[in-house]
């Protein structure tokens, strides 16, 4: 069986950066599960996705644009120190969830100098290339309640 919308396919990959160092992989864990055609992996992945099957193994470079998109100043704000109560010790790499029009986004602090902190609500691999080693494991018909769901139930999947 072919990936394709109303599938559920499960993949073991390895994600590195343009300088080859490993950002991510499931060697040694299950394989990613997910719901093809909804989303539930970045877009240029899934569309490399798209007509593969079980033991297929290929190479993929999803560019920002197909990935976690490019960085977007309007993310990045400078507060007053002020902002972080209760927090002894702010430092960069701290993250934290910050209060937006649009709901709740992640930050990282990126730079804390004079009274004031730089958060950064990009996604960390925002503006790279995504380098992507994939072994495609399994391909399978969607249940009703997966489609209706959006995403993968059972194992490697969502729990209800």
């Amino acid at each position: 069986m072919q990936i394709a919308e109303r599938t559920v396919a499960s993949f073991h990959y390895t994600l590195t950066n343009d300088a080859g160092t490993v950002i991510d992989s499931s060697a040694g864990a299950d394989p990613l599960t997910y719901l093809h055609g909804v989303g539930n992996i970045v877009p240029g992945l899934e569309k490399a996705m798209e007509g593969r099957q079980a033991g297929d193994k290929f190479d993929v470079v999803v560019s920002p644009e197909e990935g976690y998109g490019t960085p977007n100043e309007m993310l990045v704000q400078v507060v007053p120190r002020e902002a972080f109560q209760g927090v002894d010790d702010v430092q960069v790499g701290m993250q934290f969830q910050a209060q937006t029009p649009q709901g709740a986004i992640s930050v990282v602090i990126t730079k804390v100098e004079d009274g004031l902190v730089t958060v950064d609500g990009n996604h960390p691999l925002a503006g790279q290339n995504l380098n992507f080693a994939i072994e495609v494991v399994d391909v399978r018909e969607a249940t009703v309640e997966e489609v209706v769901h959006g995403h993968v139930h059972g194992a490697g999947g969502h729990h209800h």
